[in-house]
Formats: C-alpha cells, sequence, structure tokens
C-alpha cells in the first residue's frame, strides 16, 4: 500500500498482458518526460500518471504507483481497473502495481465523458498559475485521489467547457493539470495548446 493512495482498493495479482494502446501510453509517456512534466522530484517523490479506456467499457488501464522514474513502461507497471466506487472511495483492479493514487480521478472522467478513451495528469507550475481560475478549475478544498475529486470533476462537466477544452486545474493539488481526449494523440495536444497559449514565444518540440 502507497501511502499517497487514499482509497481502499482490492487487486487481483493476476499479471497484466500486453493491451490494445499500450505502445501508445509508452510513447505519449516518453514526451511527457521529456517535457518534464511527469517524473521524479527532487524530493525522491513521482508525480504523474496516464490512463487507457479498455475498449467500449468503463474499465481502464492505469499506471502503476511510483512508476514515473522509470525510462520506459512494461504491461506489469499497469493495472486495469474493472470497478470502482466513489461513495465507498474503493477500486477493484487486476494487476501487480499499486494503483495510481489518481485512479478515481481517471474514472471521473471516463465515468463523465463516453468519448473519453485517454487521459493525462501531469505537473507544470508555470502552466498551473497561468490557467488557475481560467480554465476549468477544482476547488481548493478538495485534494487529489479522493471521491470530493471525483465529484468535483463531474461538476466540472457540467457547469463549463471541459468538455470541449479538455483540459481542467487541479487548485488543491499544487502544480496539477489534467488533460484528456479520444486518444493519447488529442490528450497531449491539449496540454500543449495551453502551453503555447500560456507562453507564445516557446514552441512545442512536438509540433
Amino acid at each position: 500500500m502507497s501511502k499517497y493512495v487514499k482509497f481502499i482498493y482490492e487487486c487481483a495479482c493476476a499479471e497484466i498482458a500486453p493491451f490494445d494502446k499500450f505502445a501508445e501510453l509508452n510513447h505519449c509517456r516518453q514526451k511527457l518526460l521529456e517535457l518534464g512534466v511527469i517524473g521524479v522530484d527532487s524530493t525522491g517523490i513521482s508525480f504523474g500518471n496516464l490512463s487507457v479506456r479498455d475498449g467500449a467499457t468503463k474499465n481502464f488501464h492505469i499506471t502503476g504507483a511510483a512508476t514515473r522514474g522509470l525510462p520506459e513502461l512494461s504491461p506489469t507497471d499497469c493495472v486495469r481497473v474493472v470497478a470502482y466506487d466513489f461513495q465507498r472511495n474503493s477500486l477493484r483492479c487486476e494487476g501487480t502495481a499499486i494503483p495510481s493514487s489518481e485512479s478515481l480521478t481517471h474514472a471521473a472522467i471516463y465515468e463523465s465523458d463516453t468519448m473519453a478513451r485517454a487521459v493525462i495528469h501531469c505537473h507544470d507550475s508555470a502552466l498551473w498559475a497561468s490557467l488557475l481560475s481560467r480554465a476549468p478549475t477544482s476547488s481548493r478544498r478538495v485534494s487529489y485521489g479522493t471521491p470530493e475529486m471525483a465529484y468535483e470533476i463531474m461538476r466540472l462537466f457540467k457547469v463549463s467547457d471541459l468538455q470541449t477544452r479538455r483540459i481542467w486545474v487541479m487548485a488543491g493539488h499544487e502544480s496539477g493539470i489534467v488533460t484528456f481526449g479520444r486518444d493519447f494523440d488529442e490528450a497531449f495536444a491539449a496540454l500543449i495548446r495551453e502551453r503555447n497559449e500560456s507562453s507564445p514565444c516557446v514552441s512545442s518540440p512536438f509540433s
């Protein structure tokens, strides 16, 4: 159990086989590592995670906790989330890794947007400060990885342009930003678009 995981989880320790979109997940993750928006900070704490929906279901594969510093992932560094309950703050998954602390956050996005197929949670202090309250923004009172955050996401889908903008800011989780899309390219493009608009003199190395 990771001290950063705030929900109760039960994980069937079946080894995860390579899954559809795994190569795309690793490719997007490599670009995020190069940007420095996921990884390990100076204190040794890892940050950032990615997930991809499992076909047309509500299940999804998500990177495991404390895997952000790895140069490349194997399928066993991910888990497959097969059930979740926001009210009970619980989650069931398959795999040998510890599910990411943001698993319920990802679940809430897939629950709210049937078209969402990929989610990125990253950290970018400058972009976070620029977007705070200018883009869809969660309440400062709501902590990451909690049922309250899941409900806050659902609220943002109803009261903001989150559905079309595909990026939001975690006010209660400093520098935390989440993007999503129909695939990793679209989720990554939402991040790069906002970075370019916030810093127009800095071009994306992936454009």
